[in-house]
């Protein structure tokens, strides 16, 4: 497994680089934003850490640009930023992940290894879903929805492929956390903001609406209902 680590504090980058070799990964190094771009680019990594404050380019503008690129590797960002709007900022760039400063090494590793199995479990998977008028390509991250593309940010996409996968039936908040964020301690309004943003993109304007709230429950993708969306 290969980890690209990008930190411009030397001490933090050296001590996490050496923690991350003992638990038997291969990890590559770079400093700022411009260096994480290039290796980003040119090398073949199972995940990316990434920290936001960095010289030149920052971290948000680092994950743009490698997901403007179709690069879909495994980002997780490293922030000393730990409010709610911050967070929402890092995942709409396009992170699959955050870790707020200072963090446990352990859950650091448990992290990368969250993000490393659930791609080989998306690669194992089917590729192309179907939900009503709605396509999802897991393998391109692109949705279509009749005959318009759909623009989803890295855990829209996730939480929409989520549903997909388990279309037809409520998927709980639980399962949400677990599963689209790897995180106990997300907080509930997140998920009710990437909730509303979802619907607003695959059902504003059609007739039908795919993606259901299920009050104190959770959410459903469901095509065949008659209601209309609003």
């Amino acid at each position: 497994m290969r980890i690209l680590l990008v930190e411009d504090d030397r001490q933090l980058r050296t001590s996490v680089a050496r923690g991350l070799r003992e638990a038997g990964w291969e990890v590559e190094e770079a400093a700022d934003g411009d260096e994480a771009v290039a290796m980003a680019g040119a090398g073949d990594y199972d995940c990316v850490v990434l920290d936001i404050l960095l010289p030149g380019r920052d971290g948000l503008d680092v994950c743009r640009e490698l997901r403007a690129a179709g690069n879909w590797v495994p980002i997780l960002m490293l922030t000393a930023l730990d409010a709610v709007e911050h967070r929402i900022a890092g995942l709409d760039a396009g992170a699959d992940d955050y870790l707020p400063k200072p963090f446990d090494f352990g859950e650091l590793v448990a992290r990368l290894r969250a993000l490393t199995r659930r791609r080989g479990d998306e690669a194992g998977a089917e590729t192309t879903l179907r939900v009503g008028d709605l396509v999802i390509d897991a393998r391109a991250h692109a949705v279509r929805r009749g005959g318009r593309a759909i623009e989803l940010t890295a855990r829209e996409f996730a939480f929409l492929l989520y549903l997909a996968r388990h279309a037809g039936r409520v998927v709980t908040r639980d399962e949400l956390t677990a599963h689209v964020w790897d995180d106990s301690q997300v907080h509930s309004n997140v998920i009710d903001v990437y909730a509303s943003r979802l619907r607003r993109k695959i059902d504003e304007g059609e007739e039908e609406a795919l993606l259901v709230t299920h009050h104190g429950v959770g959410y459903a993708l469901e095509a065949g209902g008659a209601r209309p969306a609003r």
